[in-house]
C-alpha cells in the first residue's frame, strides 16, 4: 500500500471479524481472497486499504445476511483500540479536552477520515468528514464511527450523553430496527456527518482524568505526527484557528497573527499544501452556519453576521453554493 493510499487501522477489521464470529462466520471464511490473516489484523501498526475494507463489509454482509453492521461495530468499540490517540483521550480532563485530542491526532490513525469540533453558543457539533469514498461501505465506517464515539463517551463520563445526528447518506432501510436505541434525533440527506449535542457536555469531566498520563500520551501521539510528517501541516493549524471556541480567527490577518507568520508565508504554505485560505475559510462558514441554524431564536441576519457575512444577500447565495438551499428554504423544511 502506498504512503498516500487512504487507509484504517487493521485493527477495526478484526472487530468487524468478530461481530462476523457471532453469525457463525469464522475469520478465515470472512479474510478468504484478501491476503490478510487475524494475526496481522492484530498488529497495531498494520493498516489497510479503503477498497479491502469495501471488499471485506461486502463480504461480511453476505456471509451474514446482516446489513447492520456499522451500528454492532460501533456497540463494540473500545477506546483502547485507538493506540495513544484513544489512551490521551481517556486520560484527558473533560470532554471537551478528549474531543480536541481525537481531531487533532486523528491522522495518526487515519488519513482517510477526519474529525472537526464546532462550537457555537449552546450548540457544538463534531463533524465527522471522510478524506476518500468508502464506496458501498459508507454507512458501515460512518455508523460504527458515530454510534462508536457516543459509547467511548458514555463509558469515559460515566453518564448518559444525549445528541442528535446528521447524516450526509440517505436513510437505510434498516435504521428503524435501531431507532428506538437512539436518544436523540437522526437526519439523513443532510450536508455533511456530524454529531450534534449541547456545548456544556464538553464540560463534563472524564472519570479516569490522568494528567500526568495525558501528557505522556500526548507527546507519544506528537512523536507519532511528526514521524507521518504531518506536525507541520498548516493547513490543520488554520482550521483550529478558524474553529477556536473563544474568538475564532475571521480573516487572514488575524489566522497570521494567531499563527505567528507573515500572511503571504501562510498563503505560500497552504498553497505547498495544495489548498487556499479562502478555501478553508468558506468550509469553516459554512460549518459554523449550519450549527448556527440549529437554533431557531437566532435570525437569518443574525446568523450572517455571526459566520462573518455583513450583506444578508451575500451570505444567503453562498449558503445555497455550498447546499442547494437558501438559508430561510432549509429552516422551513424541517432539514436543519
Amino acid at each position: 500500500m502506498s504512503g498516500d493510499e487512504p487507509f484504517l487501522p487493521a485493527i477495526h477489521a478484526l472487530h468487524l471479524a468478530e461481530v462476523a464470529a457471532r453469525f457463525r462466520v469464522t475469520p478465515a471464511e470472512l479474510l478468504a481472497g484478501t491476503g490478510l490473516s487475524e494475526a496481522q489484523l492484530s498488529d497495531p501498526h498494520e493498516r489497510i486499504s479503503i477498497a479491502v475494507v469495501e471488499r471485506l463489509v461486502a463480504r461480511a454482509r453476505a456471509l451474514t445476511g446482516e446489513p447492520a453492521l456499522g451500528f454492532l461495530l460501533g456497540l463494540q468499540m473500545r477506546i483502547s483500540a485507538h493506540g495513544y490517540l484513544g489512551f490521551a483521550a481517556m486520560a484527558a480532563s473533560t470532554v471537551g479536552e478528549a474531543l480536541d485530542i481525537a481531531a487533532r491526532f486523528a491522522p495518526t490513525r487515519t488519513n482517510a477520515l477526519a474529525l472537526r469540533l464546532n462550537v457555537e453558543g449552546k450548540s457544538a457539533a463534531l463533524i465527522l468528514e471522510p478524506r476518500a469514498s468508502f464506496g458501498s461501505a459508507e454507512d458501515v465506517v460512518i455508523f460504527a464511527l458515530a454510534y462508536g464515539i457516543g459509547q467511548i463517551g458514555r463509558a469515559l463520563t460515566g453518564r448518559e450523553l444525549y445528541g442528535g445526528a446528521d447524516f450526509a447518506f440517505p436513510e437505510p432501510p434498516y435504521f428503524a430496527r435501531f431507532r428506538k436505541h437512539i436518544s436523540g434525533p437522526v437526519r439523513f440527506g443532510r450536508p455533511a456527518h456530524q454529531l450534534l449535542f449541547d456545548s456544556a457536555t464538553l464540560d463534563y469531566p472524564l472519570v479516569m482524568a490522568d494528567p500526568s498520563a495525558f501528557r505522556l500520551a500526548t507527546e507519544q501521539c506528537e512523536r507519532e505526527l511528526d514521524a507521518l510528517g504531518t506536525a507541520a501541516h498548516v493547513t490543520s493549524k488554520v482550521r483550529s484557528a478558524l474553529r477556536r471556541r473563544n474568538h475564532p480567527a475571521r480573516s487572514l490577518e488575524e489566522t497570521a497573527e494567531v499563527l505567528h507568520v507573515s500572511t503571504r508565508t501562510l498563503k505560500r504554505k497552504l498553497a505547498s499544501e495544495g489548498t487556499a485560505f479562502s478555501k478553508l475559510l468558506e468550509e469553516a462558514r459554512r460549518e459554523r452556519a449550519l450549527l448556527l441554524l440549529q437554533s431557531p431564536t437566532l435570525s437569518i441576519e443574525h446568523v450572517a453576521e455571526r459566520v462573518g457575512y455583513s450583506d444578508v444577500a451575500n451570505f444567503t447565495r453562498a449558503f445555497r453554493r455550498w447546499t442547494g438551499q437558501t438559508p430561510g428554504q432549509m429552516r422551513r423544511s424541517g432539514r436543519t
